[in-house]
């Protein structure tokens, strides 16, 4: 089983890389990769629990990116040391940071006494998330769970309007995987909410900036959206990619790892993971030559 759309700790997961692939071990997933937001720092750690529990793995990252819309993009077999990578995700975690502080400052002015320290409890330090801020919400009694947190206080338009970070463009994400050795696909397209008219042609433009790929199979996805999605990868000859998008119960609880939400990812093609691989070699290679 495949599941290369997986988080941790070190964006705005609920567990350690070690933890989430023995998980991910149990669950019967055999390939993965882990896909964290805009770093690449859990992926030495998840790289070693992989080869420790003979799972095939693949260095990810998921690249948040704002054009007319927010849109992520995924990058695989990335090279986690890659100089140029690792300036975006420092300049990403001093972002996310100064978000923190006006977060914080937001929820103080909703009455919230949170503290940095009390976000840190849930993340080992490892970045300061909305999922780790919202578990804190629910610590303090001030929600009942982390997804009545986002609703209440961590998406409304207040909210919005008080805090944000800046994002690199699509083309620039896209670019960015690309220097690093990497393959840059479309993640979740339904959460677009673009037709499918306007969602090829969004493809088309990204495309000509080097994306390779779209998730087709994903946890949200229905069977018609991934018929849809299975069409448009193969009319743009576009690799195809399968993710739960897992960040751990307390986090997302409908989805699981390799299943996704209801049991309805559950992918075992490896002709998808040997395609993949097969990209980034070709890509390493024109590289060294």
């Amino acid at each position: 089983m495949l599941d290369l759309h997986i988080h941790t700790k070190y964006s705005d997961g609920e567990f350690s890389p070690s933890e989430t692939l023995e998980q991910a071990k149990n669950a019967g997933v055999t390939i993965a990769s882990v896909t964290d937001h805009d770093t690449a720092s859990g992926i030495p750690k998840a790289f070693c629990a992989a080869q420790e529990l003979q799972i095939k793995f693949l260095p990810g990252i998921e690249i948040s990116t704002q054009g007319e819309k927010e849109l992520h993009i995924l990058g695989y077999g990335i090279n986690p040391e890659d100089e140029n990578l690792l300036a975006f995700c420092r300049t990403q975690t001093i972002y996310c940071a100064q978000r923190t502080t006006k977060i914080l400052a937001y929820l103080e002015d909703c009455g919230i006494p949170m503290t940095i320290e009390d976000v840190q409890t849930y993340n080992d330090g490892k970045s300061n998330s909305r999922s780790h801020i919202a578990r804190v919400l629910v610590a303090m009694g001030f929600s009942d769970s982390v997804q009545a947190a986002f609703d209440k206080y961590l998406t409304t338009p207040e909210f919005y309007a008080f805090v944000e970070r800046p994002k690199p463009t699509p083309e620039e994400g896209i670019r960015m995987i690309r220097q690093a050795g990497g393959v840059a696909v479309l993640a979740h397209p339904y959460l677009l909410h673009l037709d499918m008219m306007l969602l090829e042609k969004l493809v088309i433009q990204l495309e000509t900036c080097g994306l390779e790929g779209a998730e087709a199979y994903y946890s949200c996805h229905s069977i018609s959206q991934t018929e849809q999605y299975l069409w448009l990868t193969k009319k743009h000859n576009l690799l195809v990619t399968c993710g739960s998008d897992f960040h751990g119960p307390l986090v997302k609880p409908d989805i699981a790892l390799g299943t996704g939400k209801n049991g309805n990812l559950n992918v075992s093609d490896e002709t998808i993971f040997v395609k993949l691989q097969d990209r980034i070699h070709k890509r390493k290679q024109n590289s060294l030559n």
